[in-house]
């Protein structure tokens, strides 16, 4: 069987958690490398008990370049500029990166100012740079050395709007995207934000016309969003609820039909009838869409559901690696969801 060596930059946040927590599932991973700067020294056990069978021996440790000799997979869970810092210095020298940060996910360069602060330096390693969402880029994902990681909105906004916008079924501006989702995308790090007295029993909008992925769901599914996220009181999870102006080529059952047929061959997206809740697939790679035609109103209403670490992160993070290293693309992955 197929051994892949695999070296986690930055372990300790959510993200690193639960990627953690799928190579421990996967059969061919074999984390080798584990970093994580502030818990440097740590037993990953002890900053996240779940792991303790799993990883009863392995320790955070600092980052060093020369810990990657001999890896065949480096995932990346750093900030957007370390990530872009770093992944020069190693593309090509292991069998293929994986970035969960925005550091690869804008075409456009002149955007990275405007939405998250800082100049990309690197166009040529941005246009090497394949966009990881098997269920669009699949192709190109094989045999891929750098992958950037979609955002977590995203995901979710991409998989609901995208087959409607293809087929013509939606207007190409007008759209709207609400987008619930769990205190873990607010990260691990102590803030206002994920405090217990700020998202106990509280709702709050948040990143209001300027969210920063607001560009890369436009990009993804060529339209114009208006993108609202908001903080909801659970641990994980995503619902993004999509609302677009109909053409006339919809109808209740176009819209159904489309989706359909765009996932019919996808291991991870299911085209339910009923409404896509989060607890139907927490802890699972998998993605709930559906779609309704409002003939009162001309609208087309588009949902989906995902895991936001899961499917929203690590685990399309490891879907997308599965295919540029030629593996089972779900390996290490289940469509199942926690429940109850």
């Amino acid at each position: 069987m197929t051994k892949i060596n695999v070296g986690i930059i930055g372990a300790s946040g959510f993200t690193g958690a639960e990627l953690l927590r799928i190579a421990a599932q996967h059969p061919h991973f074999d984390v080798r490398l584990a970093t994580g700067d502030s818990m440097a020294g740590r037993r990953a056990a002890d900053v996240y008990p779940s792991l303790e069978l799993g990883y009863p021996n392995l320790v955070f440790e600092q980052f060093d370049p020369a810990s990657l000799d001999g890896l065949d997979l480096v995932i990346l869970g750093l900030p957007h500029a370390a990530s872009m810092d770093l992944a020069p210095q190693i593309v090509g020298k292991v069998g293929c990166v994986v970035d969960l940060s925005a550091a690869y996910r804008l075409q456009d360069t002149t955007q990275y100012p405007e939405f998250y602060g800082f100049e990309h330096t690197q166009p040529e390693m941005l246009g090497d740079a394949v966009y990881g969402l098997p269920e669009f880029h699949r192709i190109d994902l094989q045999g891929a050395q750098l992958i950037a990681t979609p955002g977590c909105h995203v995901t979710a906004a991409a998989l609901a709007l995208k087959p409607l916008v293809d087929a013509g079924l939606i207007a190409t501006a007008g759209i709207a995207v609400n987008s619930l989702t769990g205190i873990t995308g607010a990260g691990r790090a102590a803030s206002d934000v994920n405090m217990f007295t700020s998202i106990d029993s509280n709702t709050r909008a948040y990143g209001l016309l300027t969210h920063r992925h607001t560009p890369e769901i436009e990009q993804e599914i060529g339209a114009q969003v208006l993108f609202t996220p908001h903080h909801v009181p659970m641990s994980r999870g995503i619902l993004a609820t999509c609302t677009a102006p109909a053409t006339a080529a919809a109808s209740a059952d176009t819209v159904m039909d489309v989706m359909r047929e765009f996932y019919a061959d996808e291991p991870f997206v299911a085209v339910i009838d009923g409404a896509p809740q989060t607890k139907s697939v927490m802890g699972s790679n998998a993605a709930h869409v559906s779609a309704r035609f409002d003939e009162r109103t001309g609208m087309v209403l588009a949902m989906c559901a995902i895991d936001n670490l899961t499917k929203g992160a690590s685990g399309g993070a490891v879907q997308a690696a599965n295919v540029a290293l030629g593996l089972d693309e779900g390996a290490g992955l289940t469509t199942v969801g926690v429940a109850p």
